[in-house]
């Protein structure tokens, strides 16, 4: 029976999208490395930037919006402010009306004097578009699928 693959093994080319993040000050806490909420924050941050970039994504106007059905995350090292990261993005699952991210913290290794490839951090998002009216499941706009399509990745079971 093969093993499952340990995500602790990731590096940031199992991601094809590379989103440099930027941390503050009051993202440390009182232990001196970033609060945990601070990852989610950064990650959401990863995956609406990509898409406002690409397509055009108004959530005041747009007939669907995607919302967070489920999120998690691994902590696998510790970072602090000022480290430089990146989060990279990928595509697990693109189902009709949802789709499955995994998101891998990482040291940019393109603002980083020293080198550190570990994955830091693996979340887990899950959004499902919905009619922005009736606030029920809709299928993924073809112009955001387009987009998500270029990030889907097969993982091993």
């Amino acid at each position: 029976m093969p093993s499952t693959p340990d995500p602790r093994d990731l590096t940031l080319a199992d991601f094809p999208v590379h989103r440099p993040v930027t941390t503050r000050w009051s993202d440390n806490d009182m232990y001196g490395h970033l609060n945990n909420a601070v990852y989610y924050e950064l990650f959401d941050s990863a995956i609406n930037g990509w898409q406002a970039e690409h397509v055009t994504v108004d959530p005041m106007t747009d007939a669907t919006q995607g919302v967070v059905a489920e999120s998690s995350c691994a902590f696998y090292a510790e970072v602090a402010f000022p480290a430089p990261l990146v989060v990279g993005v990928r595509v697990v699952r693109l189902g009709r009306s949802s789709v499955t991210y995994q998101l891998g913290l990482f040291v940019d290794p393109e603002r980083s004097a020293v080198p550190d490839p570990a994955i830091k951090a693996l979340g887990h998002w899950v959004h499902v578009e919905i009619d922005a009216a009736t606030r029920r499941p809709t299928p993924i706009p073809d112009h955001l699928r387009a987009l998500m399509e270029t990030a889907v990745v097969e993982v091993p079971a």
